[in-house]
């Protein structure tokens, strides 16, 4: 893992030789700057975890210079301003800033490598949080699935030739794709609920009546699910990752389970159905 990128900002000497050193038996990776110009030049040509610096380098409020360059250029820093004023205006001024904390020095080294780590690991969790899991996906980009799945299904040479208008070859995938949202997250996926089980029997049985064989119900799933792994994989960097095998197995499992009663459902008509002549069961695929 890698180590902790600081930058840390201040213009008396003393302290810009000592504190690296000690955030460095800590861990920690800091580069040091002296003035807010030299800051500003590390800030344009590094990347950071956490900027700490000094309220007042040259200047009174110098700081908040360099704070607000970190913001604009690496939003996902971590900033903390050190202050020898630990007046409420300064620290209300802080707040107004959007710095993610302040301390009043001199600060315990202690104290500082603290208050770093619980900063960085609530960012941390706040991130994961934020990050999306393959049943959101499955939501936000239904429409997007849907006509990538009509694009596949319309361009093989079987399935195009069955006489389907593109609403007929693509309804169902809003409701299969929120039936398979609604089985990733509960937690006996294996178990269907009783409307999902019916509504693949009717897939099953409409395919059925349109002049589908099996082979081409299997097909037509193998290109749908196809639609939503490159959907999903387009989608990656927005995915919580320590979730994705672990969701990839289920849904590869959920939509088999939808498949099976489909084909259930199409065999049950097929065997009901009047006996048809050879020539008229061959036309069908």
């Amino acid at each position: 893992m890698a180590a902790t990128r600081i930058l840390f900002v201040d213009d008396e000497p003393a302290i810009r030789a000592t504190l690296p050193q000690i955030l460095l038996q800590h861990g920690f990776h800091v580069t040091a700057a002296g003035t807010v110009t030299e800051a500003l030049t590390q800030i344009t040509s590094g990347q950071f975890d956490v900027l700490i610096s000094d309220l007042n380098i040259g200047q009174p409020g110098d700081g908040f210079v360099v704070v607000s360059a970190m913001r604009r250029t690496q939003p996902q820093c971590l900033t903390i301003i050190l202050t020898g004023y630990p007046g409420f205006e300064t620290a209300l001024q802080a707040i107004r800033s959007q710095v993610d904390d302040y301390l009043i020095k001199p600060a315990p080294i202690l104290t500082l490598v603290t208050l770093i780590e619980q900063k960085l690991s609530n960012r941390q969790r706040s991130q994961l949080s934020a990050l999306k899991r393959i049943p959101d996906i499955l939501r936000e980009k239904t429409f997007d699935i849907a006509q990538r799945a009509l694009t596949e299904l319309k361009s093989h040479p079987l399935l195009g030739k069955l006489s389907l208008s593109d609403q007929e070859r693509i309804a169902y995938i809003p409701e299969l794709l929120r039936e398979l949202a609604e089985m990733l997250e509960s937690n006996e996926p294996d178990l269907m609920p009783a409307k999902s089980l019916r509504a693949a029997e009717e897939r099953g049985e409409y395919r059925y009546q349109k002049g589908y064989t099996v082979p081409l119900l299997a097909t037509q799933v193998r290109l749908v699910n196809g639609a939503m792994y490159d959907v999903i994989r387009e989608n990656l960097l927005s995915l919580n990752l320590s979730y994705l095998m672990f969701d990839l197995k289920r849904l590869n499992n959920c939509s088999g389970i939808h498949l099976e009663h489909s084909l259930k459902a199409y065999l049950s008509q097929e065997r009901s159905a009047p006996l048809q002549p050879k020539s008229a069961r061959d036309n069908r695929g």
